[in-house]
């Protein structure tokens, strides 16, 4: 990746492009305890995104990204629309006027977007929500990058870890959201965000080397 413009570019096109295209696969998951709608959802509001996608401001990746979290915001519907758009908001926030953010600053700037969602959502870790995966794949990039691996097998292993979450989300009973109304039932299928966190982080993991080669 050339700039951190761009790589927000490739992240959130990426990520926006694949809501799309798994919009039934998401909602399918989503209805097994949920009310079926995130898939729906969240494919809406990610396809504003992409609509509107050469209207965004690019003075940085942050003024980028949460141009974005505002579109998301006001077009993703039920309890999806706020709890993404909060993340984006608070991710591109903590890298607003940086132009050339660090690996601590970006990993700053997820936390941020991962708090948010507690906040939002009141959700934290075990409580069977997108967070269970999230907060795994950061760690791992996190870890990664601090060990000094390149970007590359830094977003493999997110990958990885998000995807390992997201299976053990299986055995968890929801605490929050729709699905928190059927109890035990609950149990035995995974959380329709978190596999979505998972599905979005394997995608960029598998385009990522050819977006890096694309810019050279």
């Amino acid at each position: 990746m050339s700039t951190a413009l761009d790589t927000a570019e490739f992240v959130i096109r990426t990520v926006a492009q694949t809501a799309v295209e798994n919009e039934k696969y998401f909602g399918d998951l989503d209805s097994v305890v949920g009310d079926g709608d995130f898939g729906y959802s969240l494919a809406r509001g990610f396809e504003q995104v992409l609509a509107h996608w050469d209207e965004f401001d690019r003075d940085d990746a942050g003024v980028f990204t949460v141009k974005v979290a505002t579109t998301i915001s006001s077009r993703i519907g039920g309890t999806s629309g706020p709890i993404w758009g909060t993340a984006f908001m608070r991710a591109g926030g903590g890298l607003r006027g940086k132009p050339e953010p660090t690996v601590d600053e970006v990993i700053t700037a997820l936390r941020a977007g991962i708090d948010g969602i507690k906040k939002r959502g009141n959700s934290d870790v075990g409580d069977k929500t997108l967070i269970d995966a999230l907060v795994p794949a950061v760690d791992a990039l996190e870890q990664s990058l601090l060990a000094g691996d390149d970007a590359a097998t830094a977003v493999d292993r997110m990958a990885v870890a998000a995807r390992t979450a997201a299976d053990a989300t299986s055995s968890m009973q929801a605490m929050r959201g729709r699905a928190s109304y059927t109890g035990e039932r609950s149990i035995g299928s995974p959380d329709a965000g978190a596999v979505a966190v998972a599905v979005f982080a394997e995608r960029l993991a598998q385009t990522w080397n050819d977006q890096t080669a694309n810019d050279h």
